[in-house]
């Protein structure tokens, strides 16, 4: 991933303004808005794990659960004659269109890997 941080399963965007002469950042793929900033790289990245640490202790604080990336679920509008298609592909092969849909995704991966 270019220009992204990982800590603690959270990820977070580095940009650089060449105006203000910093790098910024917030924490992708949540509803909240944490965000953060450094002169550096190091200062960029200890700002990130900081601004997480920060985000995880005030949810605690504040009696609620933080909000996590990937909740493992997500929707996909494929239109109906594509949702018809693999819907009748999937109970053919006497599956579930759940696990049809997982199993291309994974097949389309290892493709993506491969390039």
């Amino acid at each position: 991933m270019k220009n992204m941080m990982e800590y603690k399963g959270y990820l977070g965007s580095v940009a650089y303004s060449e105006k203000d002469e910093v790098f910024f950042g917030r924490v992708e793929y949540i509803r909240d808005l944490v965000s953060f900033e450094g002169e550096s790289a190091k200062e960029i990245k200890a700002a990130f794990i900081e601004a997480v640490d920060d985000y995880l202790e005030t949810c605690e604080e504040d009696g609620r659960s933080p909000d996590v990336p990937f909740k493992g679920s997500f929707n996909v509008r494929t239109g109906s004659l594509l949702h018809r298609q693999v819907a009748l592909l999937a109970k053919k092969k006497g599956e579930n269109l759940n696990q049809l849909v997982i199993q291309a995704l994974e097949e389309f991966l290892k493709n993506e890997e491969r390039v």
